[in-house]
């Protein structure tokens, strides 16, 4: 019996990287998972497939209503249900990192396209559904970046910032409907997108290595168990937090 047994998951972004980790653990724990990203998601749905689990692959652009609504209709079509969303889209691995005043700003309008206003659509798409079904978890992505005020990546720190505190608003509207809304601060994590996107030196993951109180490199599987934990009946009676995952990087 897995933690998730019967349970219909979204994870947005979840082709790839950190994303996909999120599909394989809350495909482990039992639960029927729904992959969306505006990637090909039928490589990790084949994957969680061969691996004995229920899944499909959806094409989505979280900033696109009517994308949205179509992934929400098959998704009910096919499981009849949504338990838990797990807003993972976003904008970081092929960001320059440079001073806050050379951002371009078609650049910063589309971090926080997608890293705000997307993760606000798909939230306001799936409540109605978790309100008539007087369950839901929600979690969204933050980041540790918040609470240090790093440097050179200002659009991604205040998009992250934002939704820290969108993730307290909604709690405080949907907890009447007992709907959990919570947040995961992520440390720098070795992902594809951030090992391939090549902005991070070899300097940079030691000195954030060196940060931590567990001195090693954070990969995406250090996050699942979180990521399942705040999915699961077990954080039934948390809501409006943020869980630093980081090692230790962040004490908050």
């Amino acid at each position: 019996m897995g933690s998730l047994d019967g349970f219909v998951t979204i994870v947005t972004g979840g082709a790839q990287g950190i994303g996909a980790a999120y599909a394989r653990g809350y495909a482990a724990e039992g639960a029927k998972v729904v992959v969306a990203d505006i990637l090909d998601p039928e490589p990790i749905v084949a994957e969680l497939k061969r691996a004995g689990a229920d899944a499909i692959g959806i094409k989505c652009d979280v900033t696109d209503d009517a994308q949205i609504q179509s992934l929400l209709a098959t998704t009910l079509e096919s499981y009849g249900k949504i338990d838990v969303l797990m807003n993972n889209a976003a904008l970081f691995g092929g960001l320059k990192r440079q001073r806050f005043e050379e951002i371009e700003q078609d650049v910063f309008d589309a971090v926080l396209r997608i890293n705000i206003r997307g993760v606000w659509q798909m939230t306001k798409a799936v409540v109605p559904v978790m309100r008539k079904q007087q369950y839901g978890k929600i979690i969204n992505i933050a980041s540790g970046t918040v609470f240090k005020g790093t440097p050179m990546q200002l659009h991604y720190v205040t998009s992250k910032g934002a939704i820290i505190a969108m993730t307290r608003a909604v709690a405080r509207e949907v907890g009447e409907d007992n709907i959990c809304v919570n947040a995961i601060a992520t440390g720098l994590t070795e992902s594809e997108a951030v090992l391939e996107g090549g902005e991070f030196s070899e300097e940079h993951f030691s000195a954030n290595i060196g940060g931590r109180c567990i001195k090693r490199a954070e990969t995406p599987e250090d996050l699942v168990g979180t990521a399942v934990f705040l999915a699961s009946h077990d954080s039934d009676f948390i809501t409006g937090q943020v869980l630093c995952v980081d090692g230790g990087s962040v004490t908050h």
